[in-house]
């Protein structure tokens, strides 16, 4: 399943290169995330907390960086607490020029759903959609603010 949204953030390339290319920094605007631990280049451990305060741990690996371009991540599902309805995540951000100091970033979460979720898909990709604009939001937030 994919969701997949795109939006133009009033940053350069470079700037938003450096906060989507460091794990360090999704806690500032991936929807969710509370801190980030074991952060390298090629792989973090996301904390997760959700509405209801119910903390996870995720493990992702990086499998594709092009600076200034494109990025793709990995989420680790086996053995994980998500491995009951995820047989396959990966995020896919792209950036592109869009003036001089705006930048079009797009994001794709491709989900490939096991267990109950094969049974929802319209939910499990409504699900995948909000996770994907909250990372557009989150970034236009912390370049522009919050919206009016």
């Amino acid at each position: 399943m994919l969701a997949k949204r795109e939006t133009v953030v009033a940053a350069g390339i470079q700037e938003l290169w450096g906060v989507v290319g460091d794990p360090a920094q999704l806690p500032r605007w991936w929807p969710g995330v509370t801190r980030v631990e074991e952060a390298t280049p090629d792989s973090w451990t996301a904390v997760l907390a959700s509405p209801r305060g119910k903390v996870v741990r995720a493990d992702y690996t990086r499998v594709e960086a092009v600076p200034g371009e494109r990025l793709v991540w990995r989420q680790e599902v086996e053995g994980s607490p998500f491995e009951r309805i995820l047989a396959s995540a990966f995020t896919t951000i792209s950036l592109s020029a869009d003036g001089e100091r705006a930048s079009r970033v797009a994001i794709a979460l491709e989900q490939t759903p096991r267990g109950w979720a094969r049974f929802a898909p319209m939910q499990f990709r409504a699900a995948g959609s909000r996770l994907v604009q909250g990372a557009l939001d989150g970034l236009q937030s912390l370049f522009e603010g919050p919206a009016p």
